[in-house]
C-alpha cells in the first residue's frame, strides 16, 4: 500500500476535485493503489470462486461494492468519484480487459491499436487518435492478450507468437508478441459494429449516389457476379453486407469467411468459418476446402468474405458453373489490380493453368468490380463501378460505368470531388431486362459534386 503522506494534499476547489478521476494522484501511485486493492480482493474472495463468477450486472455490482469497502478500509484519501473510478478499473481487470474496457464500450470506435503497453490508439470516423490510457507494463498487456485468446480456445507464447481470434461480439483481434514484436506485445482489434449500416446510411455518408445504388441493387437481383475491391478499412465488408440484403429470401446462401463478420438478413443462410490448426499444426481447415464443400451444399449464392489464396480458382469455377450471383471482396487499389490479384491467386493452386486460360475464366466469371477507397479525411467512397466485357488478345477488357473524381481538399480538411457517369450503357443491361429489372436511371447523365 503506498504511503498516503506522499499524496499531494487537496488545495483546489472542492467542486473541481469532485470531478477529477484517480489520475490526479499520479500514474505510479494509482497503479500501487490498484495493485494493493487487487491483492486484498484476492484474500477475501476465493480465487476459484472468482474465476467462476459469471460476468453479469449483479456480479459486477457485488464486486464493485466489495472493492469500494476495501478502498475505504485502506484509508486512502480519495473523493467519491475517484473511488468509483478506481473500483471500476479493478472490476474491469477481473471481468473484462482492463484499460481496453472503456474503449470496447464506445460505439464510435472502429479500431483499437495497442502499440506496446504505454501507447494505445483508436480510430473514430476514419481518423486515428491517441488515447491517454496505458497498461501497467508489458506483462500486464500480455496477460490481457492471453485472456482474450484463451477464451476462444487459442494460445499465444514464444512457440506461437502470432494469433488471430474473434471476440464474442464478433470483433477481430490480432496479437503478436516477442521475439517477433521487438518493442513488446502488439494488439490490434477491429471492432464489429453492433448496428449494421443500411443503404440509407451509405447515401447519407455520401459513399455513393442513388443512381449508383440503383445499379448495384439491380446487379445483385440480376445475379451478376460481383467483386468488391479496396484497401484495409475501406468499407468492403460494410458494402457487402448492404448488397447482400438485396438477395431474395427464397435463395439458399452459403457464406465463407476467415472470421465471421457478415450480417445476412435472410433466413436461409448457412455460415461457414475457417479453422486454424491446433498446437501440433494439425486440424486446420482453409477457405479453399470450405468453398469446395459449399458447392456440395446446394447453394443458390456463395458469398466469400474475402478471397485471398488458392480458393480463387474454385470460386471462379463456381461462378462459371451455375452459381451466378456470387459476391466476394479482395484487397486491391484499382479494378485492374483486383484482376491481377485474382489471376495470381488462381495460379497459386496446384492446378496448373496457362495465363490465358485463367484470364478467360476471370473474364467470363466476374461481371462487375466495385472499387471502394478511404479518403484522407476518413470518409469512404465508391470510386469505380466497372464492368468486365470479355478477354481480347490475352487482355481482360473493362469499362467504367460510374467514377468518383477527387478534386482536392477543402479548407476544413474534407475531400472535395464529384461522382460522374461515363455515359456508357453497360452490357449487363441485357441481364436486367431478362430478369425483369428496370434499367437504372442516371447512367447516361449523372454528376454530383461533394
Amino acid at each position: 500500500m503506498p504511503d498516503v503522506n506522499s499524496i499531494s494534499p487537496n488545495t483546489s476547489n472542492p467542486n473541481e476535485r469532485a470531478n477529477r478521476t484517480v489520475k490526479t494522484i499520479g500514474d505510479s501511485i494509482q497503479q500501487q493503489i490498484k495493485t494493493a486493492v487487487h491483492k486484498e480482493l484476492i484474500k477475501r474472495i476465493d480465487l476459484d470462486k472468482l474465476a467462476g463468477m459469471q460476468e453479469t450486472v449483479v456480479a459486477q455490482h457485488q464486486l464493485f461494492q466489495v472493492i469500494q469497502q476495501i478502498i475505504v478500509e485502506q484509508g486512502v484519501p480519495l473523493s467519491a468519484n475517484e473511488r468509483d473510478h478506481l473500483a471500476q478499473e479493478v472490476v474491469d481487470e477481473v471481468f473484462g480487459l482492463g484499460p481496453l474496457e472503456p474503449l470496447l464500450k464506445d460505439d464510435s470506435i472502429s479500431d483499437i491499436l495497442v502499440n506496446t503497453y504505454n501507447s494505445i490508439y483508436v480510430e473514430r470516423h476514419g481518423v486515428l487518435e491517441k488515447t491517454g490510457l496505458t497498461f501497467q507494463d508489458n506483462r500486464h498487456l500480455l496477460h490481457i492478450i492471453d485472456k482474450i485468446v484463451s477464451a476462444v480456445g487459442r494460445r499465444v507464447d514464444e512457440s506461437s507468437p502470432m494469433v488471430d481470434a474473434r471476440l464474442p461480439d464478433g470483433s477481430r483481434i490480432n496479437a503478436i508478441i516477442p521475439p517477433l514484436a521487438v518493442d513488446g506485445p502488439i494488439l490490434s482489434i477491429r471492432r464489429f459494429g453492433k448496428h449494421s449500416l443500411e443503404a440509407a446510411d451509405l447515401l447519407r455518408n455520401q459513399m455513393l449516389t442513388p443512381p449508383m445504388l440503383e445499379l448495384l441493387r439491380g446487379a445483385v437481383k440480376a445475379r451478376l457476379n460481383i467483386v468488391i475491391s479496396g484497401g484495409t478499412g475501406a468499407g468492403k465488408t460494410t458494402l457487402l453486407n448492404v448488397l447482400s440484403g438485396y438477395i431474395s429470401d427464397r435463395e439458399r446462401i452459403v457464406t465463407i469467411e476467415d472470421s465471421a463478420e457478415l450480417q445476412m438478413k435472410q433466413d436461409h443462410v448457412v455460415r461457414l468459418e475457417t479453422k486454424p490448426p491446433n498446437v501440433e499444426g494439425k486440424g486446420g481447415v482453409k477457405q479453399r476446402e470450405l468453398v469446395i464443400n459449399a458447392l456440395r451444399m446446394r447453394p443458390d449464392r456463395v458469398v466469400i468474405g474475402e478471397v485471398r489464396g488458392a480458393e480463387a480458382l474454385d470460386m471462379l469455377q463456381a461462378m462459371n458453373t451455375g452459381h451466378d450471383g456470387s459476391i466476394t471482396t479482395i484487397h486491391a487499389n484499382t479494378p485492374r489490380d483486383a484482376l491481377a490479384r485474382l489471376e495470381t491467386m488462381a495460379m497459386m493452386s496446384e492446378v496448373r493453368l496457362a495465363e490465358k486460360a485463367v484470364r478467360s475464366q476471370i473474364a467470363s466469371a466476374v461481371h462487375m468490380i466495385i472499387q471502394v477507397s478511404r479518403m484522407s479525411d476518413g470518409t469512404r467512397r465508391i470510386t469505380h463501378i466497372t464492368e468486365l466485357t470479355g478477354a481480347y488478345s490475352d487482355v481482360i477488357s473493362m469499362q467504367d460505368i460510374f467514377l468518383f473524381e477527387k478534386k482536392g481538399i477543402g479548407p476544413n480538411g474534407k475531400v472535395k470531388g464529384r461522382f460522374i457517369s461515363t455515359s456508357i450503357v453497360p452490357r449487363c443491361v441485357d441481364k436486367f431486362i431478362s430478369a425483369g429489372i428496370p434499367i437504372p436511371t442516371g447512367i447516361s447523365d449523372h454528376l454530383v459534386e461533394i
